[in-house]
């Protein structure tokens, strides 16, 4: 059998590979910890989906953030600034967002989420005529879902027999049933609004946070709307990139080494151990290897000779988005930071995601103006949008004409809604489309979550934050365990940390 001498574990050398928002963060607590970290990233920079870019316009420029919008549980990026003995705030700041978000119906009618939880109650109450009090007791339900499971299910690794074994785990699983948290999402919020589909389709929404369809995805996702009306949705300072250059910041003074513009082009083995990298610009010796790549172009790309978890990496795709960034040539005050335009039919616009793998006649729009917060975003007078459309990962669709056409059903949506036609105020443009997502990102299909959550079993379906064949290497990011988005990306990093250092 293959034997290599290793250092103490504590100081073994690591290769992270890919510098998005769970690889910087998994490469500061392996720094953290003594470990001497190097970070390999195909890009220029650092942040993957969580990049920035300017978009030149006559009257100035206009920042975007290009991918991630939403920030929530601003608490685990402060816990690791907390971790290396720093002070959060000295390297980023955020506040709490009042509204929520700004929801305009198909119907016409129009709602606003407050951040106080009584307040958006009564919003409801008033604009769509379901009781506060239902309203209330649904997002005290949620907030119990998520006390009651978030520990195990997205704190800890589902593929370890220990988790399972902890009297918190049974708390858990035994609460599901009570917290009315089987069926699918869609039929547990029927059964608490159906008699207003519109509050139904506002929550049915959630879904999206991870690439999935509410029709098919489990109930237990209807805790996700306690992370906004509970524990609050927040604005960086600076926006969303701001994350990314803190956690590099803080990377750095830990010593942590990138290595930007070298792409790894393989995981090297011998026998059942992990010995390093290799570029195109040298080998390097590594006895642990953490990939924040997703983890179909790992097997596929960087270990080549290894067997591949086909059943896993074979588990459907979440969806992916259509972005527009369009460089708005007015201000509009009925606006705010997230806005969202719903569709007619949710059912037909899921379907045709999930189903017909395409992008339906009708479909909901999110618009994310930064520069309601960051005025220097956009220049005087003037705002920047994000204008993003759920869509299907690519599997070889005309995405030209599909984009063309959304292009339009978008423009003609948001110009009714507001009641003025915006194309002629559009003073600067870039789109990006599912391929584009994937060639930039390694996102496979440009699928933005990994894999979906369409079924109950889904979480235990996602791929480990370990190999169960490669004694050192590690994976971190949204395809695999606990899943996609800002937090639990941050949170697959603490769990694969964890899985090292203990």
């Amino acid at each position: 059998m293959f034997k290599k001498k290793k250092l103490p574990p504590s100081r073994q050398p690591v290769a992270v590979v890919g510098a998005g928002v769970a690889g910087l963060a998994a490469a500061v607590r392996l720094a953290v910890a003594g470990h001497p970290v190097t970070v390999f990233e195909a890009s220029a920079s650092f942040g993957g989906k969580m990049h920035q870019f300017d978009l030149p316009g006559a009257a100035g420029a206009y920042r975007f953030d290009a991918g991630p919008s939403l920030f929530t549980l601003p608490q685990l990026v402060d816990d690791i600034f907390r971790l290396a003995h720093r002070a959060p705030a000295d390297y980023f700041r955020y506040e709490r967002l009042d509204p929520i978000t700004n929801y305009f119906f198909a119907d016409g009618t129009r709602l606003t989420a407050w951040a106080d939880a009584d307040k958006f109650a009564a919003e409801v109450e008033q604009k769509l005529g379901v009781p506060a009090g239902d309203v209330a007791q649904f997002l005290a339900r949620s907030g119990r879902a998520y006390d009651a499971t978030a520990g195990t299910f997205l704190h800890k690794s589902l593929h370890k027999a220990g988790t399972y074994l902890s009297p918190e785990t049974l708390k858990a699983v035994a609460a599901l049933p009570s917290l009315g948290l089987t069926g699918t999402m869609h039929a547990r919020h029927e059964s608490a609004f159906g008699r207003d589909p519109r509050l139904v389709q506002l929550f049915d929404r959630y879904a999206t946070y991870n690439g999935s369809d509410p029709y098919q995805a489990p109930a237990t996702l209807s805790l996700i709307p306690h992370l906004e009306h509970g524990i609050g949705a927040f604005y960086p300072e600076g926006g969303i990139y701001a994350i990314a250059q803190s956690l590099h910041r803080l990377a750095e003074e830990f010593g942590v080494k990138f290595r930007f513009g070298e792409p790894v082009r393989e995981i090297l083995t011998a026998g059942t151990l992990v010995t390093g990298v290799r570029t195109d610009q040298d080998i390097y010796d590594f006895g642990l290897v953490v990939s924040n790549m997703d983890v179909v172009p790992t097997y596929r790309r960087l270990l080549p000779s290894q067997p591949a978890p086909e059943r896993t990496l074979a588990q459907p795709r979440s969806s992916s988005a259509l972005i527009f960034y369009w460089g708005v040539g007015r201000s509009f005050p009925e606006l705010d930071v997230h806005n969202i335009f719903f569709s007619a039919d949710y059912k037909a616009e899921f379907d045709a995601i999930f189903q017909q793998k395409t992008v339906a006649d009708d479909v909901t729009v999110y618009v994310n103006i930064t520069s309601k917060k960051t005025l220097t975003d956009a220049p005087a007078g003037h705002e920047n949008w994000f204008v993003m459309v759920n869509v299907p990962h690519d599997e070889g669709q005309d995405w030209a004409a599909l984009t063309a056409q959304t292009r339009r059903v978008v423009l003609a949506k948001l110009s009714r809604a507001l009641g003025v036609e915006l194309e002629p105020l559009i003073r600067a443009e870039k789109t990006w489309t599912p391929p584009g997502i994937a060639a930039d990102t390694s996102s496979f299909g440009g699928a933005l979550y990994g894999s979906s959550s369409n079924n109950a079993l889904a979480a235990f379906l996602r791929h480990p934050n370990f190999s169960g064949r490669l004694d050192g290497l590690y994976f971190c990011g949204g395809s695999v365990h606990p899943g996609g988005g800002i937090p639990l990306c941050l949170l697959s990093a603490k769990i694969v940390a964890e899985l090292i250092l203990n």
